[in-house]
């Protein structure tokens, strides 16, 4: 193990668990800053501390003593931005020096996706505080595809016939990783996640079909038709906005571009969809 632990965010949640295996699995020691110490999992050279984004003197106490701390996004809310700025806040209050956080493809102040813009604004923040920092923008998750999929085996969203490059969780994870294990090499870096291809979600709703056995296609909505089709579910308005903007973004092209990145960081190919879903149980 390493003699200074790096603290790693979110490890009870996807990407924030898969790399909490990985850095324990070479060997890193790690502090794990979890809301719920009760589900963190159980691994060698790491400790446990609670804290929340919105608790900042326990986030203070908790990243006390380290150098480098792993930020991913906290839950979405109205509040989000709000949170995080507390976060950082203790985060220099703690003498943390380097911030590697998980942002989002495209993002900046007038980005289609809402909440892309929460995250530009997370990273004016950090960049406005005088602490390192690394940025990592994933694109839309590979393997949430299938969530996309109504119970009828329709995709509906006004995306039209935009691309998204969509990047897979393990290799997030990964790229991840690599930052963490050698930060300085990566001080203000921002590195673009992409998968290997940008493809429109009728071509995603084909590679669902093609692996699972399940008939999937892909139906375009109007702006109109999706909000009245997203009404039921009587989310607040904000919320609403950011489901409806995941679509829009693709269809406005934001999130087309493949990127490199991934590779380069990881030293293998990025996993396509089908990659993803080829790899996930039934």
């Amino acid at each position: 193990m390493t003699d200074e632990p790096i603290g790693v965010t979110g490890a009870t949640g996807r990407i924030g668990g898969k790399v909490a295996r990985l850095l324990s699995d070479a060997g890193v020691a790690q502090r794990l800053i979890v809301r719920d110490p009760t589900r963190a999992p159980t691994l060698s050279g790491t400790a446990v501390v609670s804290a929340s984004y919105d608790d900042q003197a326990a986030a203070r106490f908790a990243m006390t003593g380290l150098s480098v701390v792993f930020m991913v996004s906290g839950a979405e809310s109205a509040e989000r931005v709000a949170q995080h700025r507390r976060f950082i806040d203790a985060a220099v209050d703690a003498g943390v020096e380097h911030v590697v956080y998980l942002s989002f493809f495209g993002a900046s102040p007038d980005a289609t996706f809402t909440l892309a813009r929460d995250h530009w604004a997370t990273e004016e923040y950090l960049r406005s505080t005088g602490l390192r920092w690394t940025f990592l923008r994933d694109n839309l998750y590979s393997d949430f595809v299938t969530s996309m999929v109504g119970d009828d085996g329709v995709i509906r969203g006004p995306a039209g016939d935009g691309r998204a490059a969509m990047v897979a969780q393990d290799d997030i994870a990964e790229a991840v990783t690599a930052v963490l294990r050698d930060p300085s090499s990566h001080e203000g870096a921002t590195y673009d996640l992409t998968g290997p291809e940008a493809i429109t979600l009728a071509e995603a709703a084909e590679v669902v079909s093609t692996v699972t056995g399940r008939p999937v296609t892909y139906e375009p909505e109007t702006l109109e038709q999706a909000y009245r089709s997203r009404a039921h579910y009587g989310a607040p308005d904000w919320q609403v906005d950011a489901w409806v903007s995941t679509y829009t973004a693709i269809a406005a092209g934001e999130l087309e571009r493949v990127d490199p990145a991934v590779v380069a960081l990881t030293g293998h190919r990025a996993r396509s969809l089908a990659d993803v879903l080829s790899a996930v149980p039934d």
